[in-house]
């Protein structure tokens, strides 16, 4: 029985694995899904420990991660078909080989990445089939040799990345320049210490726009030929070398460099950089040295510079040496270690929309900043800064994100906002606010995305927030709240998002934020993550009024079940999370109501029954998490009343691994629609026996053994007597019947020979209904009327009330003969066939001659095939035959007199019915 239940579980697997729809409880892996309209499936095998490419990936997947995993080779059967394959990541494996067409039925792909693996060369059919390829990494790995014709399927390729190879000579590289859409080449780090073009041995002019060649260690790098002609950028990082370019035309379209930690001398450095007419973006970061030669004063005399990066120096006073570089748009002087910027070094540049001072130790706003009327994008975060006045931004009114984060904020002026007018996003949190000031009271009219969490406000009042109307996005999850009053958000019209941590005492209005369609709540904690003081009682009627919300997420917020009436106003609620509430008893109404919810996140709630899914209408849920609740045993048949769901998240509960959970473990290896995410990483808790082994470890076929059993044995059975049963009737339904009859006969005959009874009648006339004008006008006027004999005939005879087959054996043997007159007709009726049948054993049975076969009409042999006892019955006996009398109907009759007058022994019947010689023709015998 095993066996065949392993037969039958393979054949289930296999035709679950050809459905090219399927979402899948895959070991090791996640599948995601896009919310956009493509519906595109992303499988995660992020850190999976696989061995191999699994052999359960969707069919319609749109991208596949299996980096960072133990895969030691490609073969060509792993990837198949996959039509709509576009995004490939093999990174951080072991992957030593690929088989030769590994790739063929990948047509659509897009991105392949195969970066720190284990690959020695790159042969001439590694990439057939990737016509469509435009991204391909193959950095980090130990390539020495590339076939020359390993790059003449990917006629889309656009980058390239070779950096971290063991490539010998520049020369190598020919046939990836040679690529008619190329424009990303990274080479950096292999083992050739110099990039000369005349060894590039190219009769056209690449396509590459970007070459990086950063961390070579090259010793030369010389461009002499004109091969680059549309060369847009150069990574010459670390490293030091000789830069050989005597004729600056042929660099004259880059427009960016990146040197950084280069060693080149101070004067090969200047004579670079004024080499490059066009230069619009320069990146000097790691440069100390340089920059303390003067190298700044060189950079900001390139008239085309516009975007200077200079972060990760540790220089302190850096800003002091640009006081020269006014033309610049964008300037980066992050991690650079500033305690202030030098005054006057940056206020020349009235151009700049750009400033980067994160990661600093500035402890206040420089008072440059004041100057930059055209600054758009200012960066202060990760600084030291304590305080904000009203000067501090006093002409910066074109800016519009200002980000404040990660200071040390404890004073904020109510001015100190008010002339940023196009300010959209501003950012204050992680600061040490203990009050607003009045700061969002007045100005920011523009302002529409606000971030003030992690700060020590304890008090949220009316007017807090008046002047932010546009505010779309508001952060306001502040770990000291104490209270929030009942006007707090007056003024929010526009607000869309709301992410807000709940004092112990508040009397939160949410009634005039009509456009709210995402809330988040929180509720203070204490260390332990326990509520701090009472319990909280969070009145319905303050979600009442948000009529557009969308997304509800409620983290500690409720000590039990929400009231079921929460959510009745909030017809278009789409995704709903309830965490850290105690779920174990709450009415499933909870959730009838909202018609549109297609995310459900219930995770640590103390659950420990799903049965309320079945009667809460989630009808289109596609997405559930029910991790870390108390659930145990899972009842499979709850998810039919999700018809629509396709994620399932049940890690970190308690599961029990015996029979219980047999048809759950049984429906996430085999459904095939919800992929129950880390379904293969489910832990058992009990019995104790089983503590910390996988819960799909579990053998189910033990629970099955006996009812599959009885199942198939019972199947079986009525399959056969189905198939049986529709045997006999069709063949052998005659045969039965009468071998039915037969036996009555038998057990009547047996009785009659008991009693011995006499016979009543000479003979029992069989005949068919049709037939019976003959009787009446031919048989019985000349045996009744002239000849004298005594016939039963059924409709004279049979008892009334009796049944029918009982008349009919009580006739045969109460009369010494039974004349059957056989047609067409006789042979083709039932109880014709019956009268004869019992007629024929009664001979057999007695071996006496009581049957008188009379036939009506011709009948050929052959016709008689389907009765069979008919035929029998000819074969062994003379007959007469009425169609043979001709005129001498006298002598037939004569004939059947003396048929009636002769004893019963047997051995007189040979020749008893052949009529005189001359007179009339021979009885038929067969």
């Amino acid at each position: 029985m095993g066996t065949i239940q392993r037969h039958l579980l393979l054949l289930l697997s296999l035709l679950l694995h050809l459905n090219p729809s399927l979402s899948y409880s895959l070991k090791n892996c996640t599948v995601d899904y896009s919310e956009g309209g493509s519906a595109d499936i992303v499988l995660n095998c992020l850190h999976g420990d696989l061995a191999a490419v699994p052999h359960d990936i969707p069919r319609d997947v749109s991208s596949v991660d299996l980096s960072n995993n133990l895969i030691g080779q490609i073969n060509r059967k792993d990837f198949g078909f996959f039509s709509k394959l576009r995004l490939l990541f093999l990174d951080s494996n072991k992957i030593a080989h690929v088989d030769g067409g590994s790739f063929i039925g990948l047509a659509a792909l897009s991105t392949l990445g195969m970066r720190a693996n284990e690959l020695t060369s790159l042969t001439g059919n590694l990439f057939q089939g990737l016509s469509n390829l435009t991204t391909l990494d193959i950095g980090q790995n130990k390539i020495q040799f590339i076939d020359a014709s390993a790059f003449q399927f990917l006629t889309s390729l656009q980058t390239v990345m070779l950096d971290l190879n063991q490539i010998q000579q520049v020369s190598d590289i020919q046939p990836i320049l040679q690529l008619p859409h190329l424009q990303n080449l990274s080479i950096g780090q292999n083992q050739f210490h110099s990039f000369q073009t005349k060894d590039l041995l190219l009769n056209i002019s690449s396509s590459l726009k970007v070459l990086n060649v950063a961390y070579s260690e090259l010793e030369i790098f010389s461009i002499t030929t004109p091969i680059f002609p549309h060369l847009q950028l150069i990574d010459i990082s670390h490293g030091s070398l000789k830069w050989d370019i005597p004729d600056k035309t042929l660099l004259k379209n880059i427009t960016q460099l990146y040197f950084n930690f280069i060693s080149l001398p101070f004067k090969d450095m200047q004579k670079v950089l004024q080499s490059l007419d066009s230069l619009m973006h320069l990146t000097l970061n790691y440069m100390e040295k340089s920059i303390k030669k003067g190298l700044l004063d060189i950079v900001c005399k390139i008239p085309t510079l516009k975007k200077l990066d200079l972060s990760c120096n540790s220089f302190p006073k850096i800003s002091a040496k640009l006081v020269n570089c006014s033309q610049l748009t964008e300037l980066d002087l992050s991690s650079t270690l500033m305690t202030e910027v030098f005054p006057g070094s940056i206020q020349s540049m009235k151009r700049l929309r750009y400033l980067n001072l994160q990661d600093n130790m500035l402890s206040k706003v420089p008072d440059d900043i004041r100057g930059l009327s055209s600054l758009e994008i200012l960066d202060l975060s990760s600084n030291y800064v304590i305080e904000l006045g009203c000067g501090d931004f006093l002409n910066t009114t074109r800016l519009t994100e200002l980000n404040l984060s990660n200071n040390r904020i404890a004073k904020l002026d109510s001015c100190a906002f008010e002339n940023l007018e196009d300010l959209k996003v501003l950012d204050l949190s992680n600061n040490l606010l203990l009050t607003f000031g009045g700061a969002f009271k007045t100005g920011l009219q523009k302002l529409e995305f606000l971030h003030l969490s992690k700060n020590f406000v304890s008090v949220l009042e009316k007017g807090d927030f008046e002047a932010l109307g546009s505010v779309k996005y508001l952060d306001v999850v502040l770990d000291n709240i104490k209270r929030v009053t009942k006007k707090a958000f007056d003024g929010m019209n526009n607000l869309e998002t709301l992410n807000v941590k709940l004092p112990l005492q508040f009397e939160i209005d949410f009634s005039g934020l009509h456009q709210l369609k995402s809330l988040t709540e929180h509720f203070n904690t204490d260390d332990r993550g326990d509520h701090c003081g009472f319990p909280l009682d969070v009145p319905t009627y303050i979600y009442r009024a948000m009529k557009n919300l969308e997304e509800f997420t409620a983290v500690n917020v409720f000590v039990s079940a929400p009231d079921p009436t929460t959510f009745v106003p909030n017809l278009k609620i789409k995704n709903v999370t309830i965490q850290q509430t105690d779920l174990t008893e709450f009415d499933p109404f909870l959730f009838r109501l909202i018609p549109n919810l297609r995310s459900l996140d219930l995770s640590r709630n103390k659950l420990r029954s799903l049965d309320f899914l079945a009667q809460a209408n989630l009808s289109v849920l596609s997405w559930l998490k029910l991790s870390e609740n108390k659930l145990t045993v899972i009842n499979e048949t709850v998810f039919r009343s999700l018809p629509a769901l396709t994620y399932l998240d049940l890690l970190g509960n308690p599961f029990t691994c015996d029979c219980s959970n047999s048809g759950f473990i049984q429906w996430v290896i085999s459904n095939n629609q919800t992929q129950v995410v880390n379904a293969y990483q489910y832990t058992c808790s009990f019995p104790l026996a089983k503590q910390g082994s996988k819960l799909l470890d579990f053998d189910i076929q033990s629970c099955w053994m006996d009812v599959n059993f009885l199942c198939f044995i019972s199947s079986t059975c009525l399959v056969v007597l189905t198939l049986l049963t529709s045997f006999i009737y069709h063949f052998l339904r005659w045969q039965l019947t009468y071998g039915f009859y037969l036996f009555l006969a038998f057990l009547y005959d047996s009785k009659k020979r008991k009693k011995e009874a006499p016979h009543c009648y000479d003979a029992f006339i069989s005949y068919n209904v049709r037939d019976e004008a003959w009787v009446y006008q031919e048989m019985l006027p000349v045996l009744e009327g002239e000849q004298g004999w005594r016939l039963c005939l059924h409709h004279r005879d049979f008892q009334p009330g009796k049944p029918i087959i009982e008349n009919i054996t009580d006739a045969i043997y109460s009369c010494r003969k039974t004349i059957c007159v056989i047609s067409r007709h006789y042979l083709q009726s039932e109880w014709c066939s019956r009268e004869i049948q019992m007629a024929s054993f009664r001979l057999f049975d007695e071996q006496k001659d009581v049957l008188i076969l009379l036939f009506l009409e011709d009948i050929p042999a052959h016709q008689l095939s389907p009765y069979y006892r008919m035929r029998k019955l000819v074969k062994r006996r003379t007959y007469l035959s009425w169609t043979q009398a001709g005129g001498h109907k006298g002598v037939f009759w004569q004939n059947v007199r003396r048929a009636l007058e002769t004893r019963d022994a047997p051995n007189e019947t040979t020749d008893l019915l052949t009529g005189p010689p001359g007179r009339f023709p021979r009885m038929q015998t067969s």
